[in-house]
């Protein structure tokens, strides 16, 4: 081992140095975009097939299992692939120590929650089905941690082809096992080895494919360098995933299974394109603001671009799925699931905040300003807190013909902390832009606007139309068309120039 970080080579080529960073960003943005639609097609394909194979208990136990498996992935990565992005140029003895460290932190979380298992189980009312179902769960750890700098160094180098092809083979995969075990009877099983498979078959296929291979080496050097930016970035996540993942906890622990399975459900449609829209930001644009920190005048520029871009995609997809929800949900599941909802929909509401937030971590992360972003998670946090303290008592409650009531009420809580800490965190990160709060904020507005008057207008059809697919199809069409037009009329650049790329 290594005790001192040797002078190697930069590990990869310099996007800066190669084509123009507008039009690597561009490339980046079209693959990650690719990635997350066809992952999450094949994920939702997946899901309807065993949503409407499995019952609400079975859901609520994987619920159970992953507020567990979210924190110890957390401490697998540690916060260092975000200092591996926001580092210009790691070395390859920088990406071998952060795989070996990930690779021990992940052997060492499974083998703690391995002896763990039966405390798990009792913090669900003492279900026994817990124990062995997180024991090979959790082997995920292990076969995540081997793909994290994989995935970082092409994410780094802005090649993110292959990160999108083992994505869709890993979930093509895992949708195989799962389906096959569900139609079989195995229950809640399906899904635990559902999540093997993609996390296996995902890490194989970057392995064999990216041509990289660590050093059999470990710097100590290497590994201190990260901790300004990644032990920040390690809070910050750690505040995040709790505020993320707490409520399964009470959930389940105050409510039991099947209201967590209702509120699992809303919570996996929802993320499906909450974390979607995060994940495409935060490895398209982190890379490209790295390369502009230290030029504040295009930093000022790229982020303007990057607001107006996000709030271009963000809004309608937001809103138009909360327009949609009723038709999405009885399209695909039948009056099963028709508890999750009004969850599905204020949790989509409460992602806007959590996406606009994560765009702002960006800029903050890009110019190595973490400990402003730990701090504005905290202040979030303790909000949060202070509203499901207040919420607590009443999350079990339910009313005729509302099972989730109290769950509901929580979640109007939360929504409330969401919009409080995000108008924090703009007032504080507006300056690191270079631009006034005012103009920071006017680059969300048109879109916004825009949104809200198409949803009011799509709205209208619901009492026209009954059948539920001819609703979903209808207010489909009238939302993208009039959000389309309106942007062309009013002459949107964003619009102009995200239908240049798709085009060629």
């Amino acid at each position: 081992m290594s005790l001192n970080q040797p002078n190697n080579p930069p590990d990869g080529a310099d996007p800066a140095t190669g084509p123009e960073l507008k039009t690597l960003t561009a490339r980046s943005v079209k693959w990650n975009v690719i990635d997350r639609v066809s992952s999450q097609l094949l994920y939702a394909v997946t899901g309807v097939v065993l949503a409407r194979l499995l019952d609400q208990d079975d859901f609520g136990l994987v619920g159970a299992m992953l507020v567990f498996q979210a924190f110890a992935s957390l401490f697998v990565d540690s916060g260092f692939s975000y200092a591996l992005i926001q580092r210009k140029k790691p070395t390859r003895l920088d990406y071998s120590t952060v795989l070996w460290f990930n690779l021990a932190v992940a052997c060492a979380a499974y083998i703690i929650l391995f002896f763990a298992a039966p405390l798990i189980a009792d913090c669900f009312q003492g279900d026994q089905r817990l124990i062995p179902m997180s024991r090979v769960m959790f082997l995920s750890f292990i076969l995540n941690a081997s793909a994290i700098v994989q995935t970082n160094r092409l994410m780094k180098r802005m090649d993110v082809k292959m990160v999108a092809v083992s994505n869709s083979v890993g979930l093509f995969a895992g949708a195989v096992v799962g389906i096959t075990l569900a139609v079989g009877g195995y229950g809640a099983w399906a899904i635990v080895w559902q999540t093997i498979t993609l996390n296996g078959v995902k890490s194989l296929v970057l392995w064999l494919t990216s041509g990289w291979r660590p050093l059999m080496r470990f710097s100590y050097a290497s590994l201190r360098s990260f901790f300004a930016v990644g032990w920040g970035m390690m809070g910050t996540s750690f505040l995040n995933t709790l505020f993320q993942n707490i409520y399964s906890f009470f959930v389940g622990n105050r409510a039991g299974l099947a209201p967590l399975g209702y509120y699992s459900q809303a919570d996996k449609w929802s993320k499906m394109g909450i974390t979607s829209i995060s994940q495409v930001l935060t490895s398209s644009f982190l890379p490209a603001l790295s390369e502009v920190q230290d030029d504040p005048e295009r930093f000022s520029r790229v982020s303007t671009k990057m607001n107006r871009f996000t709030s271009y995609l963000l809004f309608p997809a937001m809103g138009f799925l909360v327009l949609l929800a009723e038709p999405i949900f009885h399209c695909l599941f039948g009056e099963k699931w028709d508890a999750s909802i009004i969850l599905f929909q204020l949790l989509l509401v409460r992602g806007i905040f959590t996406v606009l937030s994560s765009l702002y971590n960006n800029y903050a992360v890009a110019v190595a300003r973490t400990e402003l972003v730990m701090s504005m998670e905290a202040v979030r946090d303790v909000t949060a807190f202070i509203l499901l303290a207040a919420t607590l008592p009443f999350i079990a409650d339910t009313r005729p013909g509302d099972p989730v009531w109290g769950i509901r009420l929580m979640l109007y809580g939360q929504l409330a902390a969401s919009a409080l800490s995000w108008a924090i965190m703009a007032v504080k990160i507006a300056p690191l832009t270079g631009r006034r709060l005012l103009p920071f904020l006017a680059d969300s507005l048109p879109y916004l606007l825009l949104t809200l008057g198409i949803m009011a207008l799509a709205w209208v059809e619901c009492a026209w139309i009954a059948n539920p697919w001819a609703l979903l199809l209808a207010q489909s069409a009238t939302a993208l068309t009039l959000y389309l037009a309106a942007n062309r009329l009013l002459g949107s650049a964003i619009q102009r120039e995200v239908l240049s790329h798709l085009r060629r």
